[in-house]
């Protein structure tokens, strides 16, 4: 970044980026505060042996979505070209990316949150789209709910605007786990945690293999794979030692290449 960021934080980890949006208390995302956003997940993805990206907020809330402001006039445009670059962004990462999520997650919140691979909640995290009250539809949900909730269940969020308490997102699948709002930034750690002891190139490689595979017709999915396993995850230096630790009963010794 060029300056330092207003509305972020920014942690960094020899292999984990942790990025804390700071804007309380509701973390509401303005068109500035999105771009320094986009300038954290850049860093990500040009980070090649970063096995985490954690996000999380300060305040009162995760985040209660986009301003208003920003969805009107001539910002329309600018706003959602912001707002989606952060889910291109996000969905190229192939290291994890883990939500920790307190307080309200609602509209643009609840989607970056619910977006990354791992979501734990507090139990007074409330997640929620109520776009539908004010006129207007949420893209990235629609695009990407369908995919954790399936598709009625997406219908039924949206249509309605209902904002669900953590517990009711757990049952839909919006979330992977709610605990007390006390034990939130250990179990984040936690699942942290069970990946740094992996090696950061196959943990990547595996990402993209599920990715890659999402929504594939069975044998052109496996045939990428195949691709994939062969071309170069085989030709990982971490692969042919994790085999041969193996082989030779020892703990590996990861170079993450």
């Amino acid at each position: 970044m060029t300056a330092p960021p207003r509305f972020v934080r920014l942690r960094r980890e020899p292999d984990v980026l942790r990025l804390t949006l700071a804007r309380p208390p509701l973390n509401i995302l303005t068109i500035d505060m999105m771009a320094e956003i986009n300038d954290v997940l850049a860093e990500a993805a040009a980070h090649r042996t970063l096995k985490a990206l954690v996000i999380d907020g300060d305040g009162t809330a995760f985040s209660a979505g986009v301003a208003v402001e920003d969805h009107v006039g001539d910002r329309v445009k600018p706003m959602l070209e912001t707002f989606h670059r952060m889910f291109r962004t996000l969905h190229g990462l192939d290291c994890l990316t883990v939500a920790g999520v307190h307080g309200a997650a609602l509209g643009g919140g609840a989607e970056l949150a619910t977006f990354c691979d791992v979501v734990i909640a507090s139990d007074d995290a409330t997640f929620g789209q109520p776009e539908i009250k004010v006129g207007v539809f949420p893209p990235i949900a629609a695009l990407h709910y369908p995919r954790r909730i399936g598709a009625p269940r997406t219908l039924a969020l949206l249509l309605s605007g209902d904002v669900l308490p953590a517990a009711e997102a757990l049952r839909l699948g919006l979330v992977d786990g709610v605990v007390p709002r006390d034990r939130l930034a250990e179990t984040v750690q936690a699942q942290v945690d069970r990946v740094r002891g992996r090696s950061a190139a196959v943990l990547r490689l595996t990402k993209r293999a599920v990715r890659e595979a999402l929504g594939r017709e069975f044998e052109p999915a496996l045939q990428a794979l195949e691709a994939l396993y062969r071309d170069e995850l085989m030709t990982t230096a971490d692969a042919a030692e994790g085999l041969r630790a193996f082989v030779e009963r020892r703990r590996p010794v990861w170079t993450d290449r």
